[in-house]
Order: C-alpha cells, then structure tokens, then sequence
C-alpha cells in the first residue's frame, strides 16, 4: 500500500486535531505563568470572558448565607396585627390550599402566632428590626430590606440549591462561579471565589452543607469555591512536607507542567489545563493565604467591632474579618455559611443563640467597609433559602413555639454594591404569608446581584448538551427599584 495513504487512513479525527493543536498547551501554560505577557501578545480581540457587559456598580461581594430559613417574622418583617389573634387558626382565606411540608401536613391544627421578641424602629430610615438583632439593626440605614423574596421550594436541599444555582437539581454551576466565569479574578495570588463554613452555638449536630452547593456544575472546574478551612492550613496541603523546600516545590510543579501540556495536546481536555492552572494557584497561595489568615496585625478596635469571637478561628465574626481582608486583596466572591436556622421548635431560645453568633459580625462588616471606602462597591448580601410560616409547628405555649418552613415570602438585605440604602421593598400581608406588593423571585434576586456586578443576566450563558445555561434559566427580571 502507498505509504502516505496509510498514513491518512490512519490518522484518526482525534491525531488530527491533536496534531493541529501542536503548541496549544505550552501557550496555555504560557497564559497561566505569565497572563500579563500574553495579554499583551492578544490585545483586546480575546477580553469576552473577564470583562463586565456594562459599568458595575460593584466590584466584589460577600454573601453572608444563613443556612435553615431565618423566620422573617421574628427578624424583619414586624407584624403587630398578628398580636390580637395569636393562637387563632390561620383562616383557609390566606392559606388558599397551599402545600406544606411533611412536617406539618399532619396537624389538625395551625395556629398562628405572634412574635414574643420587641420590635423598634430604628435610624432615619424607621425600618421596624426585632431586639435579637441590635447591632444590624444600628446600621439599618446602609441596608435594603426586601422583604418579598419567594421561591417554590419548602425543603433545604432543593431550596438551597436553588437560590445558589438557579435549580432545584444538583448540577448547576453556583452563583459565585457563573461570577468567576464571567469577570475572572483580580488577585493573581489568590482564587476568585472563596467559601467559609462557620461554627454555630448550637449543641445539635449541624445541618449537612455539601461542596456542590459551591461548585461549577458543568463550568470548567478552575470557578468552582474553594473553601477555607477553620483550623490547620486553611486549605489542604497548602504546607509543603517535611523535606521539600520552594525551590523543589517549583520544579515538581514545572515537570508537571510540562506533562500535562503534553496530555492536552493529545486529548483537547480543558480540564487539563485547568489542572495545570490549579497546581500554579496552589504554588502562588503559599505565600499569600499565610499572610492572609494571621490577624494579628488588625488593631484591637477592630476586633472590638467585629466582637471577641473574632479572635477564634472558624466563628463567624473571625470568617467575616476575612471576608473583609479577601475584599481588600481583589477576592471577586466571598460566601459565608452560617447553618441551623431551622427553628421548627424551641424558636425562641435557639433563634436568640443564633442571632448572638451574627448580629455583631454583620454590622461590624458593614462598618468596617463603610469607613475603609469599601462599601459603595461591594455588595453584601444576608438571607436564608427560604422563610418560616406564621402558624406553630408543634404546640404553642406560653413561651415556646416553633415555626415551619415557609417559601412564599421572606426577608433579604443588602448593603452596599449600588443599592439603595435606609429603604424597603416589597410587602406581605398582615399574616406574612403571601405577598401583596412587589414579589422577588429568588431568580429575580440572582439577575439582580449579577446587574451590579456589570453582568447582563440573559447574556452570562454557556454551551452544554446542546443549548445556552444560564444562572437564571429562562426566567429573572431585575429588580431596578432597589438600585442606587
């Protein structure tokens, strides 16, 4: 047979590629160790992904996640029309034969009740926030309550999964990580999308969290979270072994470098390079999380303003004094998870532990933004996934009671970013059970907060089995009765 129609023959539609892509992977290796020069030997005509779709308003955020369902009318939506019929059954006029969870289907009785905590008005503002939240209700004139956010789920995995990926099924590429995708990083030290677990007070074992929540979906895995942990090297295997210096470190890493340019000159695998970029990023935050995680240099006021917890590892208040030094460092995306806001019983005694964990930490985090400059471009954001029903799981006593889940209507604020500060939004009936004025579907929350971000919500979309993904799928509005 003539020897170069074998050849052709045998070159498989895999070789050919392979072999057209020759240098493909050095050049990617090449854009990891040095993106300066190879911005420069690009220009502009490669700026799609890294480059907001129009001016933001801010630059970075810090979701503060309080995992459970905080009960909105224990917190933020006063309702002293509740106080004359506490104990009354929820009338079937204002539930309308909505589905409840299997928690409750099973009562024969519902009764509703009123808040036991003391709301005050608070701030030029007035906005009405109960006494378990003094500190966050001191700064009530920087936030935005919007106290009409909903979604269709009443259970908290799909109900958290949803609000952070936009489905109720696992699989989606998480809020953080569609803002990865799309802007990048402005720290080359550090990954654009940080998370942090924080410890609670309460005794019961905490609610299960899993790292998809986190994650990228089918986005390349370079976006996904990386959390931090609360003791140790806050990231695994951050410190080298006894035995390996820096300088053996880097020509490891350089060897691998070279193999898995190799391997994805052969297989066209994106994640390819995005091991070889993991692998730089890791090498890079050896030097920059140290210095990152030692507190020591803050002042002593600022941890009389974030509270003393700030000085514990993996509290709350010492999470959200990192929050706001990765702010500082050009971090993109900061979450921080605070779970068992699950009060189905003992609402009063364990909602007020609760509170005790965040309510200083919160505010100091807006202070410390406020009087750093920082807080006219970044965006914080505190809510749960879903809210908690008027009516008593369980019995109703004196002085205990408990309340279910609740999707229909609950409370977010948020500050800074390009909102508007000192105003509410949206209005629920005097049971706070459905809403009258203003819905925010938690798709329309998503659309919003990446409108800030200088992200055209309908146009942060990426190919996978065969149609455009996005954060939202094919719902959101945003919500521009908030914005600044």
């Amino acid at each position: 047979m003539d020897p170069v129609r074998e050849h052709e023959l045998l070159m498989t539609r895999r070789h050919f590629f392979g072999r057209c892509s020759a240098g493909i992977g050095v050049a990617a290796l090449g854009s990891l160790l040095s993106p300066q020069a190879m911005a420069a030997l690009t220009g502009p005509a490669n700026s799609g992904l890294g480059q907001p779709h129009f001016a933001p308003k801010a630059k970075r955020i810090i979701y503060l996640f309080m995992s459970g369902g905080p009960s909105q009318i224990d917190l933020f939506d006063y309702k002293p029309q509740l106080q004359p019929v506490h104990g009354n059954e929820l009338p079937d006029s204002v539930r309308m034969g909505q589905r409840l969870t299997g928690m409750t289907s099973g009562q024969s009785s519902f009764p509703m009740v009123s808040s036991m905590f003391k709301f005050d008005q608070h701030g030029q503002s007035g906005h009405w926030v109960s006494d378990r939240l003094p500190y966050i209700a001191s700064v009530s004139d920087d936030l935005c309550y919007i106290k009409t956010v909903n979604t269709e789920a009443i259970n908290h995995d799909p109900a958290i999964t949803y609000i952070q990926t936009g489905s109720q099924q696992p699989g989606r590429p998480s809020v953080g990580a569609w803002l990865s995708y799309g802007l990048g990083s402005e720290n080359h030290d550090l990954p654009s999308f940080i998370v942090m677990l924080s410890r609670t007070s309460m005794a019961r074992p905490a609610q299960a969290l899993f790292d998809r929540l986190w994650g990228a979906g089918f986005l390349p895995s370079e976006y996904q979270g990386v959390k931090f942990r609360s003791g140790g090297d806050p990231v695994l295997y951050l410190s080298n072994p006894p035995g390996v210096d820096a300088t053996t470190r880097r020509r490891m890493l350089d060897g691998l470098a070279n193999l898995n340019a190799m391997h994805f000159q052969e297989q066209l695998d994106p994640e390819v390079n995005t091991r070889i970029a993991q692998y730089e990023m890791a090498y890079r935050m050896q030097t920059s999380v140290p210095d990152l995680a030692d507190t020591s240099d803050e002042p002593d006021h600022i941890f009389e303003l974030y509270g003393e917890a700030a000085r514990k590892p993996g509290t709350f208040a010492s999470n959200c004094l990192l929050a706001r030094r990765l702010a500082e460092r050009g971090v993109r995306f900061i979450q921080l998870f605070h779970r068992d806001w699950d009060q189905h019983n003992n609402l009063p005694n364990d909602l007020t532990e609760q509170c005790r964990d965040v309510d200083q930490a919160s505010a100091a985090l807006v202070t410390d933004l406020k009087q750093r400059g920082m807080l006219e471009d970044t965006l914080i954001i505190w809510g749960g996934e879903f809210g908690r029903t008027v009516y008593c799981q369980g019995k109703l006593t004196a002085d205990n009671y408990g309340r279910d889940h609740h999707g229909r209507c609950f409370t977010v604020w948020m500050a800074g970013g390009g909102v508007k500060p000192g105003f509410s939004f949206g209005k629920t009936d005097d049971f706070c059970y459905n809403i009258v004025e203003n819905p925010v579907h938690i798709h329309d929350l998503n659309a919003t907060v990446l409108h800030l971000m200088g992200i055209d919500h309908l146009r942060l979309t990426y190919p996978f089995q065969g149609r455009d993904f996005r954060l939202t799928d094919v719902h959101g509005n945003v919500v521009r009765d908030i914005i600044a």
